[in-house]
């Protein structure tokens, strides 16, 4: 007897890395998946939660180097949902935060298929929370900014002309290309003291850290070869992360 179909899609946030910071809900739609696209960042012992006979494609986009463009997968997801049925895009991190999940939602939605969208753990609050950064404090940062280093057209966002000057936690994804034109920016609002750290491969076991200030993070990022993908993380709350240099120097914070 065929199988009946039932076109829908599902997008999916994997969370920041670590397999074990995915949620129940997000579990439950793999394993419920007749097809995974799954995507560069996504921690692939995610897939042993599928079924065995689903079928499993990785639409991963790095920097220059694109498995797909955006538009076959969108055409992908169409195509599967209509000759497989559920389809799970899976996203590294939150699929809403840089992660064009609302467009994938859309253009599925054009041609009425159902869409639902489970809600991941973003890298720019998961990565640095996991490394004792905490976004905000009180008395320290009322408000923190997540930005995109590159705009469509290559460009640094100008968010990050405006960001920098705020007392606000900046995180800035997608951004260690760039990083020496941000040190730059933030030099010239006279913060070259403020702490920044760079983490590459947050939450995971091949996590790497650099840690310092606006004016020397470029030498620290070469020194501990950090490579894409790299978080940056900009503000007094990196004092928190436990290889701040000499920490124990700088003001304690009451965490009361």
């Amino acid at each position: 007897m065929k199988k009946e179909i039932y076109p829908k899609l599902t997008v999916v946030g994997a969370g920041p890395g670590d397999p074990e910071l995915i949620t129940v809900k997000a579990i439950n739609a793999i394993s419920e998946a007749d097809v995974i696209l799954y995507d560069a960042l996504v921690n692939k012992e995610l897939l042993k939660y599928a079924p065995l006979d689903a079928l499993k494609i990785y639409v991963g986009k790095r920097k220059n180097i694109h498995e797909y463009t955006q538009e076959q997968i969108n055409n992908l997801i169409v195509d599967l949902a209509f000759t497989h049925g559920r389809v799970v895009r899976l996203k590294g991190g939150d699929p809403f935060v840089f992660g064009r999940g609302s467009e994938e939602i859309l253009h599925a939605e054009a041609f009425n298929i159902e869409t639902a969208i489970v809600p991941g753990i973003s890298s720019s609050i998961g990565v640095p929370g996991a490394s004792g950064i905490p976004v905000t404090h009180r008395g320290i940062s009322e408000s923190f900014w997540v930005i995109t280093a590159t705009k469509q057209n290559g460009e640094l966002s100008n968010d990050v002309f405006d960001a920098a000057k705020t007392n606000a936690t900046v995180v800035i994804l997608m951004g260690l290309s760039k990083l020496k034109q941000i040190a730059e920016i933030f030099k010239a609002e006279g913060k070259s003291e403020t702490p920044i750290a760079v983490i590459q491969n947050g939450t995971l076991a091949t996590e790497n850290v650099a840690i310092g200030n606006i004016d020397n993070i470029g030498e620290e990022v070469e020194e501990q070869n950090i490579k894409s993908p790299a978080i940056i993380i900009i503000g007094d709350v990196v004092k928190f992360h436990k290889y701040y240099e000499s920490f124990s120097h700088h003001i304690k914070y009451s965490l009361n």
